[in-house]
């Protein structure tokens, strides 16, 4: 099976903004590859450290809570 690594990318920043404290930091529990790949794309910053929290960039925020509200938020309609 090959891997989508971008949509794992989206899934892994989205989820961060699920455990996200302090307004910018998060649990970094995740594949240490997809961690070392948002920091590429300055979502966060160095995951490489001691801390088992990671700091989310103002442009990672923004792109967490976006992708966190379009895969998991339950859309309100007039049947909900």
């Amino acid at each position: 099976m090959e891997i989508d690594k971008q949509k794992v990318d989206d899934a892994v920043l989205a989820l961060l903004y699920l455990t996200l404290d302090d307004r910018c930091r998060a649990w970094k529990s995740f594949d240490w590859s997809t961690m070392n790949r948002l920091c590429e794309k300055g979502f966060i910053y160095d995951p490489v450290n001691k801390a088992k929290s990671v700091h989310l960039t103002e442009k990672g925020v923004a792109e967490a809570k976006r992708l966190f509200t379009a895969q998991f938020a339950k859309t309100v309609g007039p049947d909900a």
